[in-house]
């Protein structure tokens, strides 16, 4: 029977080899760990119908900013209430085209119709009494007038006595008393004769003063009748001109007050575009700058007229006066698309404007290499932007193709695969 006779060397070779085994295995991980750090991560696979491309061009570009906005009437009328009223009925809707005496509403106002009753009683009363003072200073001038053609004819009389007397007198036939008395008489009625003439003159003055005063109270109680009457006539309120009636703030049996608006016309021939430019956009817009409105039925040229000094929720509001015909459908508070030319630049590298691009700023863009599969991204300095284009400054070259499309989704990723 054969017994094992144990092999010390050979258990230590064995302990040897496993030692050697860890260290060459402990030397080896960190080779492998660096180099699969060193290792680029796999580059993600993108559809290429999903993104938008374009190429960098060099050569002219229109610098143009765009904007929402409206169609406004260039002439809007506010028709206020001239005096306190309750609304008794409507008689035109938004949308009624209207001439000059078309009644829109009709007020009524008791107190006021009461007052133009009031002002006509006046009025009467006064005339009246200018009628009455007439007949009563006619009166007194004619009893004026009979006196002093009485001192009159007594002047005559008295001085043909008086020239009768001195003639006797002269003969002898007559007292020299006898004639100083006749004389004496004429030279008084002359004086008297004298005196009622000016009083005749003064009387005509004062005649007509009088008369002047009341007819000053016929005239202010006549004006006070005549504003009544506008007054009440203005509880029918009419358009004033012709347009569109657009808004009647107002409802049936609402109590208004003077100065309330009541109705808003418009002329709708006659429009403008206003439009919403960002803040950021609208600082190179100038009065005159070209421009061209979108009405969703045709295209209509314009030109700035009018910016707002005041921002207003991060927007500036640009008037465009229309200079072309306004397209069918055209009208009041009807949304367009504005396009405001800024500027043409001759010779400038440019393209297409990516979606998070700002003007003056760098950007991080995916750019196609040259077999068109893989997009590495590049850092690109922009310039000046117009509506659609924007200029390069750096990081890219004519002929470049790169990914405009919103790519925040692969930002933890320097390349991406076009499949």
């Amino acid at each position: 029977m054969a017994m094992d006779v144990p092999r010390p060397e050979r258990a230590r070779r064995r302990r040897i080899r496993r030692i050697l085994y860890v260290v060459a295995a402990l030397a080896i991980i960190p080779v492998v760990t660096l180099g699969l750090s060193r290792l680029k991560p796999a580059a993600p696979t993108v559809e290429r119908a999903t993104v938008w491309l374009d190429a960098v061009k060099r050569g002219p570009m229109l610098r143009s900013v765009r904007g929402l906005g409206t169609l406004v009437p260039e002439e809007i009328i506010w028709i206020p209430a001239t005096t306190d009223g309750r609304v008794e009925r409507r008689l035109a809707l938004p949308g009624t085209v209207l001439k000059p005496d078309t009644i829109i509403l009709e007020l009524t106002s008791p107190e006021l119709e009461q007052a133009l009753l009031d002002a006509e009683w006046k009025l009467k009363a006064g005339e009246s009494e200018l009628a009455n003072l007439k007949v009563k200073l006619q009166s007194e001038r004619l009893t004026q007038q009979a006196m002093a053609a009485t001192v009159r004819s007594d002047y005559h009389q008295a001085r043909l006595q008086a020239d009768r007397d001195a003639e006797l007198n002269r003969l002898g036939l007559l007292a020299d008393l006898n004639s100083k008395l006749s004389r004496a008489k004429a030279d008084e009625l002359s004086n008297r004769d004298q005196i009622e003439q000016k009083r005749l003159e003064i009387g005509v003055e004062a005649i007509q003063a009088q008369l002047a005063v009341q007819q000053s109270t016929v005239e202010q109680l006549r004006a006070l009748r005549a504003l009544k009457r506008s007054q009440v006539e203005a509880l029918k309120v009419r358009a004033g001109i012709r347009g569109v009636l657009q808004q009647v703030p107002v409802e049936v049996g609402q109590r208004v007050a003077i100065g309330a608006n009541l109705a808003r016309v418009a002329q709708p021939e006659k429009l403008k575009a206003e439009l919403k430019i960002a803040e950021t956009q609208a600082k190179d817009i100038q009065i005159g700058q070209r421009a061209e409105i979108d009405t969703r039925n045709g295209i209509i040229p314009g030109r700035v007229s009018r910016i707002d000094p005041a921002v207003q929720q991060g927007t500036v509001t640009v008037d465009v006066k229309l200079e072309g015909e306004l397209p069918s459908g055209a009208r009041p508070d009807l949304s367009v698309d504005g396009v405001v030319e800024i500027e043409k630049l001759t010779d400038v590298l440019y393209v297409g404007r990516p979606t998070f691009g700002q003007p003056n700023s760098t950007v991080g863009l995916f750019k196609l290499e040259r077999d068109g599969k893989i997009a590495v991204r590049v850092q690109v300095k922009l310039g000046r932007s117009s509506v659609n284009t924007i200029e390069i400054l750096e990081g890219l070259r004519v002929g470049d193709q790169v990914v405009l499309s919103d790519m925040s989704s692969w930002d933890a990723y320097d390349r991406i695969r076009l499949n």
